[in-house]
């Protein structure tokens, strides 16, 4: 008998399609494996053991089965988007326990292309921080479990990452699919701005949370993008030279980059010049000013999302959060801000197709009770290890992770590709190569866990 969990999305589907197995069998194969191996993990909040075996087997006597493109494909669902007849916790203990009554559009997208929902993954509160844990439980990265799997996607890019499933669904609005993914070695794409549908939390944080895909490959990542956004992804942008600008700092003044991550940037660069690309060093015009600009961002969301809450059942470490965004609501609603560090990053990326950096400075912090420790400590640890990420948020440009190289832990490294507004299928066709080039490990091993 094959064994499915592990296998790419791409290639399940098409066993499926031609009915080479069933959309049952890979289902609960992987709903095994995950009875088996999440309680030391911790990447779901709740599995749905019995509605997934019944949706699969609704997938499976689909008269148009042939022509789903996800037929049969496990995902998770990150748990800040509603998933129909299952409550939406969003990693907090303040939030209604009520069913939803409908899908977000994007898991009716996934479910309308042949995918079966397994589970609801966990999310730090009210997907703040670049850690994953809660009243839920804490989020261990696979590949090396001393560590948090990052957030806030941090269970969905967990449960990919230990071959729980070969897709989940996440979003990002500082970075929460890029850091999660660079943590755990996994494929991911932010994309543009309303190319994918948001409806993230009360007003998608001002319109930088974008959903997107987490995967293995690059051609699973694509197919997925491609059903979430209802448009062509499957075809790979042509292959031609481009303008690549390498940057090496660190766009928040203060925060160093680790020796793994500089070197995980300089051997993609190395590959992708020696494939006919041309690039060169150049560091974008970051304002001394994106720090200040994107706490005040990041803590505004936050207030809008805890609107309504009981905030006596929150976190301190988010009730502090809120608060202080409370008070840069009326300032990150002008966009002023946003619309200044377009003007000035826009020349850059007009100059150059691509930008390379690191995705992350250094490796993620332990893993532990983030949420039970002050605020400041929570800031401080999100910033001096994720700062590569939240420009392009701010931006609503699109930006990929993408794995490469080792950690000294043994663990993944990754890169950032970063493009101007409609590039995502030229990032997905630069990871491509990259994926050819300097080839990565798809799924951790569960013998140190199991």
């Amino acid at each position: 008998m094959s064994s499915w969990a592990g296998r790419s999305a791409a290639e399940i589907a098409a066993a499926v399609r031609e009915k080479r197995v069933t959309p049952r069998e890979v289902v609960a194969e992987h709903l095994a494996r995950i009875e088996r191996l999440d309680g030391r993990i911790g990447a779901f909040r709740k599995v749905r053991t019995e509605a997934a075996l019944a949706e699969a087997d609704e997938v499976g006597s689909r008269a148009a089965l042939a022509e789903l493109p996800l037929a049969g494909v496990p995902v998770a669902v990150k748990d800040n988007l509603a998933v129909r007849g299952e409550s939406c916790r969003n990693g907090s203990a303040a939030t209604p326990r009520t069913p939803a009554a409908e899908d977000h559009v994007t898991v009716a997208r996934l479910r309308a292309a042949g995918a079966v929902v397994v589970g609801l993954t966990n999310v730090p509160e009210l997907c703040v921080f670049a850690t994953t844990e809660g009243p839920y439980g804490i989020v261990r990265n696979p590949w090396d479990m001393s560590r948090t799997a990052g957030g806030s996607s941090g269970g969905s890019a967990a449960a990919v990452a230990a071959g729980l499933v070969p897709l989940a669904l996440g979003n990002d609005g500082m970075g929460s699919l890029r850091i999660p993914a660079a943590n755990c070695g996994l494929v991911t794409l932010k994309p543009g701005h309303a190319v994918v549908p948001a409806g993230i939390g009360n007003g998608d944080w001002f319109g930088m949370a974008e959903n997107g895909p987490l995967a293995t490959t690059v051609e699973d990542a694509r197919l997925m993008l491609g059903v979430l956004a209802d448009a062509e992804f499957a075809r790979p942008a042509e292959r031609g030279p481009r303008k690549i600008a390498v940057a090496l700092r660190s766009p928040l003044a203060g925060v160093s980059v680790s020796r793994p991550y500089t070197t995980a940037v300089r051997q993609a660069a190395g590959a992708l010049a020696r494939s006919g690309h041309q690039v060169r060093r150049a560091e974008p015009p970051y304002p001394l000013s994106l720090g200040v600009t994107a706490l005040q961002h990041w803590t505004a969301g936050t207030a809008r999302d805890a609107e309504g809450l009981d905030r006596a059942r929150l976190a301190r470490r988010t009730r502090v959060h809120a608060a202080l965004g409370r008070r840069f609501d009326g300032a990150v609603r002008t966009g002023a801000a946003r619309d200044r560090l377009r003007a000035r990053l826009t020349p850059f990326l007009t100059e150059h197709d691509v930008l390379l950096t690191p995705a992350l400075a250094r490796r993620s912090p332990q893993a532990g009770p983030w949420h039970e420790r002050g605020w400041l400590r929570n800031v401080l640890a999100n910033s001096a290890y994720s700062p590569f990420t939240p420009p392009w948020n701010l931006t609503g440009w699109p930006a990929m992770s993408v794995p490469a190289g080792i950690l000294p832990s043994g663990a993944p490294c990754a890169v950032q590709l970063v493009g101007r507004p409609g590039t995502e299928s030229v990032l997905l066709e630069l990871a491509a190569q990259l994926e050819e080039l300097i080839p990565w490990r798809r799924t951790a091993s569960s013998t140190a866990w199991r």
